[in-house]
């Protein structure tokens, strides 16, 4: 059975031996085949009808200091799917602040998740804290068996991101890192032409994260105060936007991990981050690979997309839906990725089917993706700091 697209045709039979061998399990299967086909409204109505019957997960965050927390209340707070039942933050004037704009009750506030943890009984707990408390959180989670998500980065070091891979084993709980790049169409397209031949094997990535930095863009004070932190945040741009080419690259690459990285950050603004990097560029080597991670908060605008080179054509990202896309013998044509079916089209709808089993956990947000993402960032901030390319041994273990 093959599928048409432009003039290449690629086998379902490719993608199901793919799917077999664990190459990156449901998440890129169904993201290759909504690449070439339509979902059908049948399947879509299945879907649904099946997330509908399911009861409301009982969620739990862990800070709000983190930007990304105002994105949740206003998109997320009131979904049917779940249901909020504590709060977990020491701020008194933040949670105070959440609670007048975004009008939930003082009763859901806690000053201590371990408190939050015991009186509430969640199923899962969001992570809107800085990058450091990350292990925090999740050692303090896994001994109650709560599985925890966090926005991204994983951790500050290789040595948090170990101890958090070891007390999710050690509790049996999932720990995801959301990016807002994995539910990107487009990115999920370009995954599905890069493992289905159609443009050859891959060459070179480059990828573009970053915008005109985070005081200029205005984020919330206490946000920027962790941000700007090289404790808190592990470095600035580097930390910040280094992780989603990191990421992408380690999903694109299968989780195999680069030989060599290498690292150079700048401080362009050292007037308004004086403590952290502002730009940074990542070199990632691999025996057949390279890639080029460009991290900056002096882009004019926001951006997050990739370029990624095969043998014998291009796909090029464009924002969060359209890619543009070049072949042997053919010009370049840009298209509409089609949407990502469900669970695969949002953060909170993959965690529930992660926890439900109805989804394997791998891909992008994975704990196993991230822990080379973790090894990757520190080893470039090692990079910039020592002026030498870091050379990575064969395992990690």
């Amino acid at each position: 059975m093959d599928f048409l697209l432009g003039n290449s045709r690629v086998g379902f039979r490719v993608l199901w031996k793919s799917w077999r061998n664990g190459m990156g399990g449901f998440f890129v299967l169904a993201s290759s085949l909504l690449l070439l086909v339509a979902l059908p409204a049948s399947c879509a109505q299945s879907q649904s009808g099946t997330s509908a019957q399911l009861a409301p997960l009982r969620v739990a965050i862990a800070g709000l200091v983190h930007g990304h927390a105002a994105g949740f209340m206003r998109e997320s707070l009131h979904r049917p799917d779940i249901q909020i039942v504590g709060i977990a933050e020491p701020d008194e004037r933040v949670a105070a602040r959440y609670q007048r704009e975004y009008g939930f009750g003082r009763s859901l506030i806690f000053a201590n998740l371990e408190e939050m943890l015991e009186k509430t009984q969640p199923q899962a707990v969001l992570a809107y804290t800085n990058t450091l408390d990350h292990r925090r959180v999740v050692e303090t989670c896994a001994r109650h068996g709560v599985h925890v998500m966090m926005e991204k980065p994983l951790a500050v070091n290789i040595e948090d991101g170990r101890a958090i891979a070891r007390a999710a084993k050690q509790g049996k709980i999932y720990v995801l890192v959301n990016y807002e790049t994995t539910w990107y169409r487009s990115n999920a397209a370009a995954y599905a032409l890069a493992h289905t031949n159609a443009i050859g094997e891959i060459r070179k990535v480059v990828v573009h994260d970053g915008h005109r930095g985070p005081k200029e863009i205005g984020v919330q004070p206490e946000f920027l105060a962790w941000l700007t932190d090289p404790k808190l945040d592990g470095g600035g741009a580097l930390y910040d936007f280094g992780c989603y080419g990191a990421d992408l690259m380690t999903w694109l690459m299968v989780g195999q991990r680069p030989t060599a990285v290498t690292a150079i950050t700048q401080q362009i603004k050292p007037d308004v981050y004086p403590r952290v990097d502002d730009e940074a560029t990542i070199v990632l080597t691999y025996p057949r690979a390279q890639a080029i991670l460009q991290a900056s908060w002096n882009w004019p605008f926001d951006r997050k997309d990739m370029e990624v080179y095969g043998q014998t054509g291009y796909v090029i990202t464009v924002r969060r839906d359209e890619i543009r896309v070049r072949r042997a013998g053919n010009d370049e044509a840009q298209m509409a990725a089609n949407p990502l079916p469900s669970p695969l089209d949002d953060s909170l709808s993959y965690f529930a089917a992660v926890i439900s089993g109805r989804v394997k956990s791998d891909g992008p947000s994975s704990l196993e993706t991230n822990l080379v993402v973790t090894e990757i960032l520190d080893a470039a901030r090692r990079s910039a700091i020592s002026g030498q390319t870091i050379q990575l041994a064969a395992s990690d273990e």
